[in-house]
């Protein structure tokens, strides 16, 4: 377990990773030492390939879709990594390990007029509402991560530059345009939520007992609201961030330029991207995004 915490440390501190990924990686190794323990083998460090392949066979026996096992799995890759990494290992027993395939799922996107509806039915009499339609507004106008949505402090909201802060992943900043329309939401927003909170909160979204905002909670939100009104198989906030993206290219917004409001990672490298300023950002997106044609 002293390597368990070292790698969560390393994860941490090194990578830069937010605690909700350190917790999944947390949750996965803890699992393999579970199956480790019941086979007999005390030191996951020491555990074989044949092991492992047995373990993905228990996973998959119990149900575990592909795309989790091999999450699982990749989890344990990395903590491997790193035993090499601090020389207690020579060998990763997963070097040649190839993940399972598994039928990539299509996400079918939000149309705006779906989005739109829900929003404009949302009940805002009461806090709870006028927050939910708030969520909601600003998934559909920024295509934020639920995380950064939930991390989310009054703070990282400029309005005299009508942008926002957001902390991406591995701990990275960046900036958000919004539009006018999105600005005078979380104004009223912001104006009912200060009636309710009496202590020094600073979380842009709160329950009504003055907590910060959870994953559950805000997956239940989406999938309410949206269910009234729509009949796709997927409703999730992630399905929001798609329909964002799939909007504004859409409208003709350049691919890379919402790529960086959407804080990918992946296209960092590439000189195109990296050449993309905000002003440019600011200009595509109030051009293409539909609420800027209200």
């Amino acid at each position: 377990m002293d390597n368990l915490k070292a790698f969560l440390v390393f994860l941490e501190s090194e990578k830069k990773y937010s605690r909700h990924t350190i917790y999944s990686y947390k949750k996965d190794l803890v699992d393999f030492i579970k199956f480790c323990e019941l086979n007999h083998v005390s030191n996951i460090s020491k555990a074989k390939y044949t092991l492992i392949r047995n373990f993905i066979v228990f996973l998959s026996k119990k149900g575990l879709k592909i795309r989790s096992i091999n999450r699982k799995i990749s989890s344990l890759n990395s903590f491997y990594d790193f035993l090499i990494k601090i020389s207690l290992i020579k060998i990763n027993p997963l070097e040649n390990h190839k993940s399972l395939k598994s039928q990539k799922l299509l996400i079918e996107p939000f149309s705006q007029k779906e989005i739109e509806t829900v929003i404009e039915n949302i009940d805002t009499s009461n806090f709870s509402g006028l927050r939910n339609q708030t969520i909601i507004e600003i998934f559909y106008q920024t295509g934020i991560r639920l995380s950064e949505l939930i991390n989310l402090d009054i703070n990282d909201i400029d309005f005299n530059q009508n942008r926002i802060k957001v902390l991406g992943k591995r701990n990275k900043e960046r900036i958000i345009p919004i539009l006018d329309s999105l600005s005078s939401i979380l104004k009223r927003y912001i104006i009912e939520r200060n009636k309710l909170i009496k202590s020094n909160n600073e979380n842009l979204f709160v329950t009504k007992n003055e907590k910060k905002l959870y994953p559950s909670l805000v997956y239940r939100v989406v999938n309410s609201e949206f269910k009234k009104f729509s009949k796709k198989s997927r409703v999730s906030p992630h399905v929001l961030r798609h329909s964002f993206a799939s909007l504004m290219i859409n409208s003709g917004a350049d691919i890379n330029v919402v790529k960086e409001i959407l804080g990918h990672e992946s296209l960092a490298a590439t000189q195109e991207y990296t050449k993309i300023k905000l002003p440019k950002i600011k200009d595509t997106y109030r051009d293409a995004h539909p609420r800027s044609k209200n």
